[in-house]
């Protein structure tokens, strides 16, 4: 029984670690639904884990879908930033499309809307590096398949305390029923 209590024990108090979650956005720069006045100069995106520069896909999108990114994404461990190249005024949309760990894509959006703008420019019909632009004179949705990402903070991935807890209450049950049996059975 000790054996039992021990192992756990073990369980209950190993952290949880990113490398059996999905990778998932932590944060963003502007953050998701922020309303911002002045156009940043790159727009940053943060997750729980180091990015696969050669497998990552981020786009950058305007209102009418004009293309927003001005230069390719420069990748920094869990980070990646994108030379922001605002138009217009209204809804800006940045899509991100990563594999996980376990192999399965990770999909998902930021959106910002810039209060103050300029005329939309024509769109570039020259790709950047893991950016896919689409030409205003066929539109596109931006992210159909995409799920929109809550702010920071707020994912799934912080439940790993959750489940430390709830081993420690175990253990504690499982304590308190091994000392109630060891004293019923040394009375005589």
């Amino acid at each position: 029984m000790p054996v039992l209590v021990g192992v756990a024990l073990g369980v209950a108090l190993l952290p949880a670690t990113p490398a059996f979650a999905h990778n998932s956005l932590t944060g963003s720069n502007p953050v998701n639904g922020a309303k911002v006045a002045t156009a940043p100069a790159k727009v940053e995106l943060r997750f729980l884990a180091k990015l696969d520069p050669e497998r990552t896909k981020i786009t950058v999108v305007g209102p009418d879908n004009v293309p927003a990114a001005g230069g390719a994404p420069a990748f920094s461990g869990s980070r990646v930033s994108v030379p922001f190249s605002p138009g217009a005024a209204g809804l800006y949309i940045v899509g991100y499309q990563l594999p996980s760990n376990d192999g399965h894509p990770v999909k998902g959006e930021v959106r910002f809307t810039l209060t103050t703008g300029t005329a939309a420019a024509p769109p570039s019909v020259t790709p950047t590096a893991g950016t896919t632009p689409t030409p205003s004179s066929s539109p596109a949705p931006a992210s159909p398949s995409t799920t929109p990402v809550a702010a920071a903070g707020t994912d799934d991935t912080g439940r790993g305390w959750l489940w430390a807890a709830g081993g420690l209450v175990l253990l504690a049950v499982l304590a308190a029923g091994l000392f109630l049996r060891r004293r019923r059975s040394a009375r005589p």
